[in-house]
């Protein structure tokens, strides 16, 4: 008997072999030969599943914020019903971190994509922003806790300051890739923003080594 084909596999098959594509060359390099060949796969085997270049950029523009969904559900599962807001946000934020091969990839490809919106490569710029304001949803929603339940930072707004926290972690992200900082500045900048918003809520470790720029 021929045996059954996983569309869902294939497909996820083939944005991941976008996802190559574009961190080994950019957005430039991908077309429908460069992705087959990275994948194994025919070109008409490709427009099968995609019929086309635009439905399998935005398709690998999905699974990459899948990834990044599925991954911060994971760390939040492990700090527990009685994480505090500032845990929960500062989770959020170290996983938009490029600390690992797999951030990494995901920040040269998002970063591709921005840059494709602003110069009109096909990608509408409404297409990209999906994930910028569900992390902005989500730390408003955990800074509001903390107005609701603490006395600390009397002049904070949620929103405002979710929008700030957003821009200056995603810029940091951003800038970690050609090497401005390395994985230790860039988790204490994070740490020191919540400390600028929120208040000083988190113990000072002692004799803590010195980090800095590569």
């Amino acid at each position: 008997m021929p045996r059954l084909v996983d569309h869902e596999v294939r497909q996820r098959e083939i944005t991941d072999a976008v996802r190559r594509v574009i961190v080994d060359g950019g957005l430039a390099a991908v077309t429908f030969q460069s992705v087959a060949a990275e994948a194994g796969f025919s070109v008409r085997l490709v427009q099968y599943y995609f019929g086309t270049k635009r439905e399998f950029l935005l398709a690998t523009h999905q699974a990459v914020r899948q990834d990044a969904g599925a991954r911060l559900i994971q760390e939040l599962s492990v700090l527990g019903a009685e994480a505090t807001p500032r845990e929960i946000i500062s989770a959020f934020l170290v996983g938009m971190l490029p600390l690992d091969r797999q951030r990494r990839e995901e920040a040269i490809v998002l970063g591709a994509f921005h840059a494709a919106a602003l110069t009109g490569q096909g990608i509408a710029a409404e297409e990209t922003l999906t994930a910028p304001r569900e992390l902005t949803a989500l730390i408003s929603g955990q800074l509001q806790r903390v107005t609701n339940r603490d006395a600390v930072a009397p002049s904070m707004d949620p929103d405002l300051d979710a929008e700030l926290i957003l821009a200056a972690v995603a810029g940091l992200a951003q800038g970690m890739l050609p090497g401005y900082a390395t994985a230790e500045l860039a988790v204490q900048l994070v740490e020191r923003l919540l400390d600028r918003i929120l208040g000083l809520t988190r113990p000072q470790a002692t004799n803590q080594p010195e980090v800095g720029r590569r």
